[in-house]
């Protein structure tokens, strides 16, 4: 049938397709649950965390915060051992994606379902670093790490790539909402503005190494990641647009370019992408 005749267009296989690899086969069918499920939310409509969790730009911010959170021995450490961010890198981005969507625009019953969910299996995981450190998932300074690296990419992804920027009130909305979150899975006093988030971020600075692991799990998310020949084009420019949102101390511990030229370059790349992924996955309505 000629394209042009084909009622499942390019839009919608397009669209699928991504479906898949973010939220697993029966994605939309989830979304649509998610969505339409009766009953009160965490964060209402209109809410600075809907916006920007709800953004294309999401694919490049968490990008990025996998790239910033790996900067830490110890969150390093417990992914190695336990993520099976390797074996299974779809699976975990999908279950990911899919805990993002309940606490943010599901159910408030449900979306405390999935934090139970999460503690739980953070309550199991004890091991111990290359090192000789000894370390525990539930430890409410490393999930505090995990948060502030995670909500300064997301943020700063969506002022980069996301449709409608937050202004400065907007911003420190999104914060507090975020640290709802991280409260409610065991953080340790999240930030609840963007000021004490980049505050917060220096403050970890120091704990932050240059070690094999993270160079390798940076190579390993940029250079080599499980996706098609047609499809590493465009998660080319996808990559360059997430290493150019980390800081440029950030970028050398991870042995990535610090430069001008990437930062100047990036940015049209990633508004490419995010605008085509923007255009095949359209907002469901909230």
């Amino acid at each position: 049938m000629p394209w042009h005749l084909d009622p499942w267009g390019p839009r919608e296989r397009i669209g699928d397709e991504l479906f898949a690899r973010i939220a697993g086969p029966q994605g939309r069918a989830v979304r649509e649950r998610i969505h339409s499920a009766p009953g009160p939310r965490w964060f209402g409509p209109g809410r600075e965390i809907r916006t920007v969790h709800g953004d294309a730009a999401m694919f490049v911010g968490g990008l990025a915060a996998l790239l910033l959170q790996s900067l830490h021995p110890v969150a390093m450490a417990a992914v190695a051992d336990h993520s099976g961010y390797r074996s299974d890198p779809w699976g975990r981005l999908q279950r990911t994606s899919t805990f993002l969507a309940v606490t943010t625009f599901g159910p408030a019953t449900d979306a405390q379902a999935a934090v139970d969910r999460v503690r739980t299996v953070h309550a199991r995981i004890r091991g111990t670093t290359p090192a000789g450190q000894p370390y525990q998932a539930d430890d409410p300074h490393l999930l505090g790490w995990i948060h502030t690296a995670q909500t300064h990419c997301f943020l700063r992804a969506h002022q980069t790539y996301g449709q409608g920027p937050l202004d400065p009130a907007g911003r420190d909305r999104y914060v507090a909402d975020a640290a709802h979150l991280a409260t409610a899975l065991g953080a340790e006093d999240p930030p609840r503005t963007e000021a004490a988030l980049d505050a917060r971020l220096a403050a970890y600075l120091p704990e932050l190494v240059q070690s094999g692991p993270a160079r390798s799990a940076a190579r390993f998310l940029l250079l080599r990641p499980p996706i098609t020949v047609v499809a590493r084009p465009a998660y080319g420019a996808l990559a360059a647009a997430a290493v150019a949102l980390l800081e440029p101390h950030h970028r050398r511990l991870l042995g990535l370019p610090a430069t001008r030229l990437l930062d100047v370059s990036a940015r049209p790349l990633g508004c490419a992408v995010v605008r085509t992924v923007r255009w095949a996955m359209p907002p469901p309505r909230s």
